[in-house]
């Protein structure tokens, strides 16, 4: 390949650059819910993503998106507490992105295959939680484990 920077990975989806910032915040602040995040963290978050889109590469986006899928799985196993919408949101967005991947040259849907098991089962019991909530019962607190 030649020395010239690939910009082939931002042609996927405006979705993480749009709906990550918030979500992630709230995530990396222990909000309650997305609601309460103080404006300094959701903007910071929005700074890292645009920079990281203006400035960064595939690998570092990737980077990104790894801390993220870490973040949403903890929040959904309970070994961190966290906002379960926000989490459940974050993960779809990255779990669709993944899976984008196989469309686009390069080793990146092969490179984020634990990224995507390990956001499926997290997305799971987090949808299993809403839907619980949603009818009244009370959402798990084992991650969906037991």
């Amino acid at each position: 390949m030649s020395g010239r920077r690939s910009f082939v990975w931002l042609g996927l989806t405006p979705e993480p650059e749009r709906e990550l910032p918030s979500a992630v915040a709230a995530l990396r602040t222990r909000a309650p819910d997305t609601d309460t995040v103080a404006s300094g963290p959701a903007t910071a978050e929005r700074l890292r993503v645009k920079g990281l889109i203006l400035h960064g590469n595939r690998r570092s986006w990737l980077r990104y998106l790894s801390e993220v899928t870490s973040l949403v799985t903890s929040v959904a196993d309970g070994s961190l507490p966290g906002d379960r919408g926000a989490a459940l949101l974050a993960g779809e967005v990255v779990l669709d992105h993944h899976r984008m991947l196989i469309g686009l040259p390069g080793s990146g849907y092969d490179r984020t295959a634990a990224d995507r098991r390990a956001l499926e089962q997290a997305v799971r019991a987090l949808r299993t939680d809403t839907n619980a909530h949603a009818s009244g019962r009370e959402p798990r607190t084992d991650g969906g484990r037991g």
